[in-house]
């Protein structure tokens, strides 16, 4: 039986008084995000052994979890996030001037005026749902919370089981109700898409509330007219369970950080040969799109995603807006909170899903661009991940997380079969146009391979 003990989320704004940390036995540990009048700065995991923290000492804590983030955003060079690439090259980000850093003047207050830049876009936000009325209702008060109300709040019903979903939405005039009695969450993102009018349309999930600002922050990111997606910041809104902690873990690997990050040519082109990690860009619940974005490279593969494959119409969607030379940004400004799965048996199923749609994405990719990385990781990179990964397990005795390997390994094989039976590539130029494409942007020429344009 496991001696997990849940982890306490504190959110400590820098603007305000410090508190003094006392230990609290009931926790594992204090989750601590330090954040500065709504723009989140970093987080750290403080255990018992560190208490008591005074006031003072967990400023200087802060200082120096925050010095990242702060430079990233007011400095030049010397705190950009890193590229996931293999061999990284140290000219991309210079190292920083120490003058520079030091001859900063009151940073925070700089970083609050920089984020007052005025918004020239509409927004529409979708939410598709299917049998979680509770979950929703949550998630949409949070999104009637908004400093900034989005143009359009839409509500995807997908092939519900009764009317709950509808009743609770026709509660708020606000918001939008559309029914897709089609399963399948890619299918019900591109019905969405269908009724989206604002000219960013973003998405989020059920199961997440969204900070005040994650409207505004999407909207700003979109500055760069090569920024064809952006996706951001998750947080947990409770670490109460080991199945949460062990997600919450993996998801932070993810590269979803405090510092915004530009995926781009450069990007796709250096690991385009072992499998470009496109899942590392950030997660569907959180993501946004230029409208046009879906008239250049499609809209999303309904042969991926929960009810299809499992996952990854996300990341096989930032795959092919990468592979036609734009830009997808990961702007940690743009803050959700995620419940994650609480109890074991769920925590496995979505293993099993995420790896099943992983893989079906590979092999979509592969089909869409014959880019051998999708291959080379399918049957390489992936097969070693999990022989060292069982040898481990082997070592160190078992735990939930080594619990769900043959469960992941699992999810990979019937992501192959999945794909073999799927292999008909949907009709995307079928689809409804939404409206006339006018943006034009270079085409992407990696080493030894040609990627097809944004019109492919």
């Amino acid at each position: 039986m496991s001696n997990f003990a849940p982890w306490k989320i504190l959110h400590i704004d820098l603007s305000e008084d410090i508190p003094e940390l006392t230990p609290e036995p009931q926790y594992q540990g204090i989750y601590a995000v330090f954040w500065w009048r709504g723009i989140p700065l970093g987080d750290r995991e403080i255990f018992p052994s560190q208490l008591p923290l005074s006031a003072s000492a967990l400023r200087n804590l802060a200082i120096e979890t925050i010095t990242p983030t702060v430079g990233d955003r007011l400095l030049a060079n010397g705190f950009k996030a890193p590229l996931p690439v293999v061999h990284p090259d140290p000219a991309w980000d210079k190292p920083p001037e120490f003058a520079a850093l030091l001859a900063l003047q009151q940073p925070l207050q700089q970083l609050q005026q920089i984020n007052n830049q005025p918004i020239n876009n509409s927004i529409s936000v979708i939410i598709c749902t299917r049998n979680r009325a509770e979950s929703l209702a949550r998630c949409l008060r949070s999104l009637l919370n908004l400093t900034q109300p989005p143009q359009q709040i839409i509500v995807v019903d997908n092939a519900p089981k009764d009317a709950t979903t509808r009743e609770i939405v026709a509660q708020i005039p606000q918001v939008q109700y559309v029914l897709e009695p089609k399963p399948g969450l890619s299918i019900a993102r591109n019905t969405g898409i269908r009724h989206a009018t604002g000219e960013i349309i973003a998405f989020t999930d059920d199961d997440v509330e969204v900070h005040p600002d994650w409207c505004v922050r999407l909207q700003q990111a979109f500055i760069n007219p090569q920024v064809l997606a952006v996706t951001g910041l998750m947080l947990p809104a409770e670490l109460e369970t080991e199945a949460q902690y062990i997600f919450h873990q993996g998801s932070g690997s993810s590269g979803w950080e405090y510092r915004a990050i530009n995926y781009d040519m450069r990007f796709f082109a250096n690991m385009q040969h072992r499998g470009v990690p496109v899942w590392r860009i950030g997660a569907g619940a959180n993501m946004a799109f230029r409208r046009q974005t879906f008239e250049l490279v499609g809209y999303f593969d309904e042969r991926l995603g929960a009810g299809a494959s499992g996952c990854s119409e996300d990341s096989e969607m930032w795959y092919r807006i990468l592979a036609g030379g734009g830009i997808c940004r990961y702007e940690p400004q743009s803050v959700i909170f995620h419940y994650h799965r609480r109890d074991i048996d769920a925590f496995k199923s979505q293993a099993y899903q995420y790896m099943r749609g992983h893989v079906a994405a590979l092999l979509v990719q592969f089909a869409n661009y014959k880019h051998w990385g999708n291959l080379r990781r399918l049957c390489v990179t992936l097969p070693q991940y999990y022989v060292a990964a069982i040898l481990r397990s082997l070592k160190h005795g078992s735990s939930l997380r080594s619990s769900s390997i043959l469960t992941e390994i699992l999810g990979c094989l019937s992501g192959i079969k999945f794909y073999i039976n799927h292999r008909k590539k949907p009709a995307w130029t079928e689809v409804e146009k939404l409206t006339p494409l006018t943006p034009q942007l270079p085409s992407l020429a990696g080493k030894g391979e040609k990627s097809k344009p944004l019109s492919s």
